[in-house]
């Protein structure tokens, strides 16, 4: 039996002093209204209406329950109401986890967010770890890498690269590399979430991938230590380009082997799912969109931004 329909039945016989006025309210047969009435009397026990040929009257059961479906079925309608407010206007807590490397490029899109929908609010959380958003209850996503787990879905804001430099005074002391090869004789700082661990990849000239493993005396999660480490001349970065853009424009990183780009990855937002996605995800995703489509000269290699180091 169906609870809901038999209920919404009852109420609209009641409401309607009899079943063929029910049965055209509700776009359905007077048999099918007559089987739901049984159906919930036959759950219940309990005789609701009193049937004549000419009127059907509430019994005394029947008095006390329909007080009580009307009830139900109104807070059902207010809460229908509110999923649908939910879904066609922002509103209700935000929960977004991101990279603490790419906070600059969300936090113009938050504040728009936040000022002209003034029904939302927003936690952000800031990690490098792969948070499990339906399990950890996040809305959202925004990543530098996404991890490949079919069940979420990804919408790709912008493409990204790698930049290979390390500081003029390393250059003093040691000779430039000519070819990824190359990177085997010196210091490189790693990264323990680079995709392919300590196999740096690179796209060559002629467009074809080159794949060199690289060792050196730091392994760290912290990428401003590892920045920290380069500017110290003590060994060769592969930073990713929202990160170390400055650096590289003000000269205290010089860009190695220009001609060999770290492969691209995509900053993307991911979300858990594809129907029914509610206005504040939706909402916040445009934006984002939006916003990187601005900052895309910061976080391509080979942007004009970067002038010499293109």
């Amino acid at each position: 039996m169906d609870r809901l329909a038999s209920l919404t039945a009852f109420v609209r016989v009641v409401e309607s002093h009899g079943f063929s006025a029910a049965s055209r309210r509700m776009n359905m047969s007077v048999t099918n209204v007559s089987n739901h009435i049984k159906a919930l009397e036959d759950h219940l026990g309990a005789r609701l209406l009193n049937r004549t040929t000419r009127r059907v009257s509430l019994t005394d059961t029947g008095k006390a329950y329909y007080d009580k479906a009307v009830l139900i079925l109104a807070e059902l309608e207010e809460a229908d109401q509110i999923a649908l407010a939910q879904q066609r206007a922002p509103r209700g807590t935000l929960r977004i986890y991101t990279s603490v490397h790419i906070v600059r490029f969300i936090s113009p899109a938050l504040a728009d967010l936040l000022r002209l929908h003034p029904e939302v609010s927003v936690e952000l959380m800031i990690g490098e770890r792969a948070v499990d958003l339906v399990e950890e209850g996040y809305d959202i996503a925004i990543r530098t890498i996404h991890s490949g787990e079919s069940s979420l879905i990804v919408r790709r804001l912008s493409p990204w690269r790698h930049f290979l430099g390390c500081s003029p005074a390393y250059l003093e002391t040691h000779p430039a590399p000519q070819h990824p090869r190359d990177l085997a004789q010196h210091n490189c700082m790693r990264y323990p979430y680079y995709p392919f661990g300590d196999d740096w990849r690179f796209e060559g000239p002629d467009g074809a991938i080159v794949s060199q493993h690289v060792s050196g005396n730091l392994l760290t999660s912290s990428a401003e230590t590892m920045r920290y480490m380069a500017l110290q001349s003590q060994g060769i970065i592969f930073a990713p380009s929202f990160f170390a853009v400055d650096d590289f424009q003000s000269g205290r990183l010089v860009r190695l082997l220009p001609d060999y780009r770290g492969v691209e990855f995509a900053i993307s937002a991911v979300y858990p799912h594809r129907h029914h996605v509610s206005a504040k995800v939706r909402v916040f995703i445009d934006m984002m969109a939006d916003y990187f489509t601005s900052h895309r000269q910061w976080l391509d290699p080979d942007a004009a931004a970067l002038g010499a180091y293109a």
